[in-house]
């Protein structure tokens, strides 16, 4: 919408009538929390910031307290955490809502703004700036389509539910010509709210769909990845449909991928990716970029692979890798150097599902390749062929499980010196919560192998 200050703002409201606003900020799942005011508070608290209890950052995405106090808990008490309202995320909210929403962040310094996740991304963006480099990104999400509600999955225990399309049937223009007034919506939708999809077709499985987002500054991409996956299962339920953007819902189908394009330019104007005199085109920037990315990646995967499911989806032959591998324009490894040209050289990150918290895992992505110009890291050779066969050293290995993952996390030197000791600390004792909330569960595999045998 192209609102910079507070008085346009306040002028839009005022042209447009408009009685209450949506505040809304993700917690570190990257579930957004957020609320209504009246057109009033607003006003009041459209320079100042306003409160929200701090425990959007003590809890999980089921509610549920750490175990452990962190930057919040019982000793603390659960005071307000301020919060500032970011003018420039003005967005429509054009689902018969006749509303705006605006985002929220927490960088009054303190341990707010350490584990805010907008507020980590714009300190990765700032760390980028210091090299004299701005980065551009997109997002693109994998997502499953039933055709079931959140009380109808609930009384069916999330089992036999009903596929939005039967059948493995991937770019189909059958299914998108049948079922056209979800995707004209959908694509309406988002452009309403200022986060254009440039893609979107059918993917192999029932019901599944992928959707390209245009690629912009990297802290719009991220927002705008963050409002897709909420409002496209709000326009979903409106139509007594649901969407899943979980990493693997079932072990018959390939896993949702949340795939990340990363650019990057010069203080000229230019290309940092690109050079024509290279193999490949890849400037010494984009393979120092991609370096710091390969190094990082298994002590960053807990910030780029977040729940437990996300690691049901990393195994060989699902379109996952397992490595930390990079190829050139190769879809088996972790990272796809693509030779775009001067206009759109990039690297895809592509060991991200659609489970991912867009500003942690773009912080992950942004901050390691960052790290790799600054460190001059070089990658290993590219891998060309299947990388799914690739023989790379122990170091390159993935951790198999969220807990590993997070323990890893958590000795990383290098972790702390990007995204600081606050939000390292906070975030894998998250992480660690999660797993250790997975561990009490008796699961259907269980059962079928235990109940009678065992």
């Amino acid at each position: 919408m192209n609102i910079k200050t507070a008085q346009e703002a306040l002028d839009l409201i005022e042209k447009r009538g408009i009685k209450r606003i949506k505040l809304a900020t993700t917690d570190i799942d990257g579930i957004l929390r957020g609320k209504y005011i009246n057109k009033e508070k607003f006003i009041s608290v459209l320079e100042s910031g306003l409160g929200f209890c701090d425990v959007i950052f003590g809890w999980d995405s089921k509610d549920e307290l750490y175990a452990k106090d962190s930057i919040t808990g019982w000793g603390d008490a659960f005071p307000d955490a301020l919060g500032q309202i970011d003018i420039s995320t003005c967005r429509e909210l054009p689902l018969e809502e006749n509303s705006l929403l605006f985002l929220v962040d927490f960088e009054n310094g303190g341990k707010h703004s350490d584990v805010c996740p907008r507020t980590l991304l714009k300190r990765v963006i700032n760390q980028g700036k210091e090299i004299g480099l701005s980065f551009k990104a997109a997002a693109e999400f994998e997502f499953f389509m039933f055709n079931e509600t959140p009380k109808s999955v609930r009384e069916k225990d999330y089992k036999n539910l009903e596929n939005f399309t039967p059948g493995m049937f991937g770019y189909s223009l059958l299914r998108n010509s049948v079922h056209a007034d979800f995707y004209h919506d959908l694509m309406d939708m988002c452009i309403e709210m200022d986060m254009p999809i440039e893609g979107l077709h059918t993917e192999t499985g029932p019901g599944v769909i992928e959707a390209a987002l245009l690629y912009g500054d990297i802290l719009k991409s991220a927002d705008d990845a963050v409002l897709f996956k909420t409002f496209t299962k709000v326009l979903a339920q409106q139509k007594s449909l649901m969407a899943t953007f979980m990493a693997k819902w079932s072990n018959k189908y390939p896993g949702q991928s949340g795939h990340l394009h990363i650019s990057a330019t010069s203080q000229n104007g230019k290309s940092a990716f690109f050079d024509k005199n290279k193999k490949d085109t890849i400037s010494d920037q984009m393979r120092w970029f991609i370096g710091g990315q390969q190094k990082l990646m298994p002590e960053l995967l807990a910030m780029i692979s977040p729940t437990c499911n996300s690691y049901t989806r990393l195994i060989p032959g699902f379109w996952a890798p397992t490595q930390a591998t990079w190829g050139v324009d190769n879809r088996t490894c972790a990272l796809r150097a693509i030779n775009g040209g001067e206009k759109s050289q990039r690297v895809e990150y592509r060991v991200t599902a659609a489970d991912i918290n867009p500003y942690i895992a773009l912080s992950a992505a942004l901050g390691s390749g960052i790290w790799g110009i600054k460190n001059k890291i070089e990658p290993t050779e590219p891998i060309a062929g299947n990388a799914y066969e690739a023989e790379l050293s122990q170091e390159f290995s993935f951790p198999r499980t969220l807990g590993e993952a997070a323990r890893k996390l958590k000795k990383s030197s290098t972790a702390r010196e990007i995204f600081g000791d606050v939000f390292v600390d906070h975030y894998s004792m998250s992480r660690e919560w999660e797993e250790s909330e997975q561990l009490k569960a008796i699961t259907d595999w269980q059962l079928n192998r235990y109940f009678e045998i065992i």
